[in-house]
């Protein structure tokens, strides 16, 4: 596969940064995931915003906009001969000297990691685990999308590597939080639940979109901190996250739900589906900025 490097395409084998980078060093960087469809890449404004604002907190002097995003990601998929893909668009501190820098970092290193997927096609069902170990706090105010990932990573040994189980954290406290690579959802008398951000749970792009998506529908939404006990009344389950879309979770621990043949989960992934192939931003819809 070919990808993208400080402004060069080259091969896999060919790319390469610095030992000194400070994204190596001290983990200070940042990435999005996202799903390209047909040549369309989904929710790209969205997923700027985030990382321009990330890159702001990590003092990178660097901001993206769509125009250029796109012509990178149109290079690529036509050098790899693909138009269904997935892209991790990486950021780097860049290079620096050994310690600690409270100065900007004036030339970050941009990775653009691409590799091809199928054509969108139904509801990956999953079952769930709720991890021993909890889920950390935010570095900072909110939590970033960053290189920091050894809770997840931890939480992932625990489960192990069956890609059909996603673990789900709970917070020291025991409020539900997030799953490992996955925001959380699930529906008791037709209301759609969710962790709310004080949780200290990502802002997931594909959340924000299900949260406007949701309510665009007219389901009642709210967001607050749960108990686990919770999701025992629940009917339906499921997780969310810009590759794998809307994941019905079929079982949690001890607790069994509708899985794929949940209605509300139905409604929203063949709203969904509609969507995946033009829209720039969760905006589109109308809904309301968080």
């Amino acid at each position: 596969m070919f990808m993208y490097i400080n402004g060069q395409v080259v091969s896999e084998e060919e790319a390469a940064i610095s030992v000194f980078d400070h994204g190596f060093i001290y983990g200070l960087g940042l990435f999005e995931t996202f799903r390209v469809y047909e040549g369309h890449p989904f929710l790209l404004d969205d997923h700027l915003c985030r990382l321009n604002e990330g890159l702001k907190e990590m003092n990178i002097q660097l901001s993206f906009e769509r125009e250029e995003v796109v012509a990178i990601i149109q290079s690529l998929l036509k050098k790899n001969n693909i138009n269904n893909a997935y892209i991790r668009w990486n950021v780097s501190a860049g290079n620096g000297m050994i310690g600690l820098q409270t100065d900007p970092y004036l030339e970050p290193n941009t990775i653009v990691y691409i590799k091809p997927l199928p054509p969108a096609n139904g509801m990956p069902e999953k079952i769930g685990q709720v991890v021993t170990i909890p889920r950390n706090t935010p570095e900072g105010v909110f939590r970033l999308k960053s290189h920091h990932f050894f809770n997840n990573i931890l939480a992932k040994r625990e489960i192990g590597a069956d890609m059909t189980i996603e673990g789900f954290f709970l917070t020291k406290e025991g409020y539900v939080a997030e799953g490992i690579t996955s925001n959380l959802f699930w529906v008791i008398n037709e209301v759609l639940y969710t962790p709310s951000l004080q949780a200290g749970i990502l802002n997931g792009i594909t959340r924000q979109f299900v949260l406007s998506l949701a309510k665009s529908m007219g389901l009642v939404v709210k967001e607050g901190m749960f108990p686990l006990v919770m999701l025992a009344g629940a009917e339906e389950v499921f997780a969310t996250n810009s590759i794998q879309e809307i994941i019905p979770i079929k079982k949690i621990d001890g607790y069994d739900y509708k899985g794929v043949e949940g209605k509300v989960v139905a409604k929203l992934y063949k709203e969904y589906r509609k969507h995946s192939t033009q829209l720039w931003s969760k905006e589109e819809l109308g809904g309301i900025k968080e």
